[in-house]
């Protein structure tokens, strides 16, 4: 079932890179940036992360807060997140139900014919739990628009 602009965000929980459950619903009153990316320690995912993290502040100024989530496992986001020095919360989506709540998941991955890997997708979910913004790549070689992302997050502020 696809993502609609101004509908409520699917409710969730998964387990973060500290074997913390973290549900969507912790974020209450807060913008939130959720990026699903499909490989930990993969080129573009790792850049892609790194262009949040070495701009972490334009996040925080307007109040959001940033969630990222693929497959992986709760051990492999771990060390992901220590090698590279993510500054915001990292999700396993290991069971492939949140990817398959906001309908990212890809029947065969592209790169190497693996199923059930997440595509790169960000969405914005407004304080009151909708969705305010909705990206969904065409291939996993893409990067988000990141400059409609911090525009639609400042006009959310």
């Amino acid at each position: 079932m696809a993502i609609s602009l101004g509908e409520q965000a699917p409710h969730f929980t998964l387990f973060n890179t500290e074997k913390q459950p973290v549900s969507l619903i912790d974020f209450k009153g807060k913008n939130v940036l959720l990026l699903f990316f499909p490989q930990a320690f993969t080129s573009v995912c790792t850049e892609e992360l790194c262009t949040v993290r070495d701009n972490i502040g334009i996040y925080s100024n307007v109040s959001a807060e940033v969630v990222g989530i693929s497959v992986d496992s709760v051990f492999t986001l771990a060390k992901f997140k220590e090698l590279q020095g993510y500054n915001f919360t990292l999700l396993s989506d290991f069971n492939k139900e949140v990817s398959a709540l906001y309908d990212v998941l890809y029947d065969v991955f592209p790169a190497l014919g693996m199923k059930g890997v997440s595509k790169r997708a960000a969405f914005i979910i407004n304080k009151e739990g909708n969705i305010a913004y909705e990206e969904v790549l065409a291939t996993p070689a893409q990067s988000p628009d990141f400059e409609a992302i911090k525009a639609k997050l400042a006009s959310l502020a």
